[in-house]
Parts: C-alpha cells; sequence; structure tokens
C-alpha cells in the first residue's frame, strides 16, 4: 500500500526560509522551504520538546528556538547538540502550485 498524501498547504503559503505548522493524523508537521525544495519534518524538538514552527531555517537546516539544536530537513538527523536525537521527516510532494504530505500512520 503506498503513501495517502493530504494537501497541507499552497506554495504561497510557505516563503523561502518560513515555517509553517500544520497537523495532520495527530501528528505536528513543520513545512519548510530551503532555496527551491520544500520539505516536511515533525515540528517538536527532540531535545527540548519546543515547537520547532517558532524556530528558522538556516542553511537547510531548521533550529530550534529554545536552545539552538539544528536538524537537518532531508534526514531529520540533529546536526548540533544539544539535541542527539533525529526529528521525523515525511514525504512531500509539489503538485502544480500545492503541497502535499503523507499521511503519517500513528
Amino acid at each position: 500500500m503506498g503513501n495517502e498524501f493530504v494537501k497541507v498547504a499552497n506554495k504561497e503559503d510557505v516563503l523561502a526560509g518560513k515555517i509553517k505548522a500544520v497537523e495532520i493524523n495527530g501528528k505536528k508537521i513543520a513545512i519548510c522551504q530551503a532555496g527551491d525544495s520544500f520539505y516536511a519534518v515533525g515540528d517538536t524538538c527532540s531535545h527540548a520538546k519546543e515547537a520547532l514552527h517558532k524556530g528558522q531555517i538556516v542553511n537547510g537546516e531548521i533550529e530550534c528556538p529554545k536552545h539552538g539544536a539544528h536538524f537537518d530537513l532531508k534526514t531529520g538527523k540533529a546536526m548540533c547538540p544539544p539535541a542527539v536525537q533525529p526529528i521525523p521527516t515525511y514525504p512531500l510532494e509539489t503538485r502544480g502550485e500545492e503541497i502535499w504530505v503523507a499521511i503519517p500512520e500513528n
């Protein structure tokens, strides 16, 4: 069975360097644009449990606003302390001007 996708935003809703918070199937997800690409990652810092959509995008990474931990937008990997655990990433597709994310399983 393939991933079921749901529309979460239009491209104009997620400007370069900005983060949009959405919730799908009870999961909080941050939709980001870095360069020409869009990403969907878990919206909760693995270290401080802070909402990542309140942070910023820096060189292809999302930065936690509380302690400055960085996570790679492609892999979710923790890039610097204090975080050591990754955050989840989710499949994302752009369809014309729309952004679609695969519905995470509970």
